[in-house]
Order: structure tokens, then sequence, then C-alpha cells
């Protein structure tokens, strides 16, 4: 699909706030209600949108801690990769799982939990053990100097 000035603009407004009313968009593109609800349905069907979602603040909600882990693994297959993959993807406190270049490690991991404790049962009871894991490096976020999800466009 290709996105013109005015699918920009949509975007970056629905970015900044996914609960805008339609006509709401519409007036701030320039367009009518119904244009605009035929653009947004087409750049939702297009996989452009993926999808809608609430940020939450994770400290009002007692998560107070978060990491990085890099983990390197044992071996470098298909069926290693797949395994962890599918492990790490069933723990609610990691937010972000990346296959990464570069480094000693394999795999970058961003989790989220209340504390140390918390930390240090996932990792230690449940990161470590699954099969293939062989090195880990953790370091803990102070602050957040950029928190963005905003995609430029």
């Amino acid at each position: 699909m290709q996105i013109d000035r005015i699918d920009r603009q949509m975007l970056r407004h629905l970015q900044q706030d996914g609960r805008i009313s339609n006509q709401e968009l519409a007036d701030r593109v320039g367009l009518s209600p119904s244009p605009c609800l035929r653009r947004l349905r087409a750049l939702e069907e297009a996989g452009i949108i993926a999808g809608y979602h609430t940020r939450l603040d994770a400290k009002q909600l007692g998560y107070t801690l978060m990491a990085l882990i890099h983990i390197s693994m044992d071996a470098h297959t298909p069926e290693r990769f797949e395994h962890f993959d599918q492990e790490i993807a069933a723990m609610p406190e990691v937010l972000e799982c990346l296959l990464i270049t570069g480094q000693e490690a394999d795999y970058q991991l961003k989790v989220i939990v209340p504390d140390m404790d918390a930390f240090q049962e996932l990792l230690l009871n449940r990161i470590t053990r699954i099969p293939g894991v062989t090195g880990v490096h953790s370091s803990f976020v102070l602050r957040r100097v950029v928190d963005r999800t905003d995609i430029p466009v």
C-alpha cells in the first residue's frame, strides 16, 4: 500500500492518541469523516496499523525494576533458537526479546519485575533453566532517558 501525506498525518495523530475519535482525526487532517474512516480501515487492513494499545505506568502497578539481559546460547541451530523463543514468549515479565548480532550474546531481553527478589527468581529459576542458555549478563536500568513507541512517519 502506498501511503501519502494525509495517511502519514493520520498515523502521527493516532500514535499520539489511539483513542482519538474519527471526527477529531478527520478535522486534524482536513478530511470529512467518511473518507477518513475509509483511509483508517485501509491502513488497518494493510497491516500498517498493527493494533491499538493502552500504555500503563509500571511504577504505579508496583514494577520498579527494569533490566536488560544478554543471553548467550550453546548452539546456533534453528531448533535451539525456536525453543528459546517459545519459552521466553511465555514469560509476561519479558517486555522485549531481540535476537542480536555484534555482541558476545545472542539475545537481548528487556524485563520488568517488582523488585530484586522477583528478578532473581526470574533469572535463576526460569531463564537460566531454558536448555541451551550458557551465559547471562544483566544490566539494570537507572532511568529512561528516551521512552517512546512512536515510529517516525
